[in-house]
């Protein structure tokens, strides 16, 4: 092809037909323009169409990343609720004149096994950061989506700092009162290493400890209670932004 316009150019020159080389120059100008735009066309839809699966592929990422966090702040959740419980049934055993040793010693075996847990924070950030990392965020281009994901996962470390806090707050305290009534005891797990155990003596220590154990039961108490409610935040916002996400893949 190039050797065909370099031919033509020739018999023109030739031919001393200055206006039609010069006629002829321009249109072939104006055709290598055309080409060239074309070309970029061409690529700017490749590029485009390219650009279209890997954003299709990160929504659907963060979409199943985002279902999966409801399901673990539920179950977080569900495991705090049953801690709560287990303070209610230690405040309300401890405060009984009436309550029999067993009973006694029970709700305070439960509320070591789960009322003293700490509450966790854990999610599924890889795609976010990922995104994040890369500078691909961009490939998100619903400019309001992008926002609200930026949003919701810096409250993800809000959330997460806000759980380490009340860790952080709750440990001092529990370290002492843990060692000074040697509550290990109380646990199945570890119960062996004291001997038999007197269930008698054991109610009795729990009864004139009163204060000491409601007090550190009331910490836990306060920490998963706002633990709950940080994690009840955050799902009612997950839940806002899966509806984003699939809104947005629905295009």
């Amino acid at each position: 092809m190039i050797k065909f316009f370099r031919n033509i150019r020739q018999k023109l020159v030739s031919e001393g037909n200055t206006g039609k080389y010069l006629k002829y120059a321009i249109g072939e100008i104006i055709l290598v323009v055309i080409g060239i735009l074309i070309a970029l066309q061409i690529n700017n839809w490749n590029e485009n169409r390219k650009s279209a699966i890997q954003e299709n592929l990160y929504l659907k990422r963060l979409l199943s990343e985002n279902k999966e966090d409801i399901n673990t702040f539920k179950n977080n959740i569900s495991d705090l609720e049953k801690g709560i419980e287990s303070i209610e049934k230690l405040s309300l055993a401890l405060n009984s004149a009436k309550i029999n040793d067993s009973v006694l010693v029970t709700a305070t075996n439960d509320f070591f096994r789960y009322g003293s847990i700490y509450p966790i924070f854990s999610s599924s950030t890889s795609t976010f950061d990922d995104l994040s990392s890369t500078g691909n965020l961009k490939d998100i281009k619903n400019t309001l989506l992008r926002d609200e994901l930026v949003k919701h996962y810096a409250q993800h470390k809000q959330v997460a700092e806000w759980i380490k806090i009340g860790t952080e707050w709750a440990l001092p305290n529990d370290a002492p009162f843990t060692y000074n009534n040697s509550v290990m005891r109380f646990e199945p797990v570890s119960a062996f290493l004291f001997g038999k155990q007197n269930l008698s003596e054991q109610a009795n220590h729990l009864r004139d400890k009163k204060e000491e154990y409601i007090n550190n039961a009331a910490v836990h108490f306060w920490i998963n209670k706002d633990a709950i409610a940080n994690l009840e935040r955050l799902i009612l916002e997950t839940n806002k932004i899966i509806n984003l996400i699939e809104k947005e893949l629905k295009k």
